[in-house]
């Protein structure tokens, strides 16, 4: 047991280039899923989808080249507003970090 405790990889969220200048490449505003963060959302993040700025994004991951959007006033059964998967290339940055900040995308 000791053997796995001294070989703990590295957070790639923390790598020693200063990883938290850009969002992670999963990301939801709902705390219901395992990709929720609040201190993330509370900093602020950027989402350019297929070119444009969208602030109506629920939920995105860059590697896939994806985001759910709400599908207009539409409700699931639980009373959730419905969501679709769009998909296309996106990018994620901090809005705190001012004009040029850095943009995580894919490739």
């Amino acid at each position: 047991m000791t053997e796995d405790s001294n070989n703990t990889p590295e957070s790639p969220e923390t790598p020693a280039t200063g990883g938290s200048d850009v969002p992670p490449d999963h990301l939801a505003i709902d705390p219901r899923s395992e990709h929720f963060d609040a201190d993330t959302l509370r900093r602020g993040v950027g989402i350019r989808f297929k070119g444009a700025v969208r602030t109506n994004i629920e939920e995105y991951n860059i590697p896939e080249g994806w985001v759910r959007v709400q599908a207009g006033k539409t409700m699931d059964r639980k009373g959730r507003p419905l969501t679709i998967k769009l998909s296309g290339p996106v990018e994620a940055w901090f809005e705190d970090l001012g004009d040029n900040p850095p943009v995580n995308k894919a490739g």
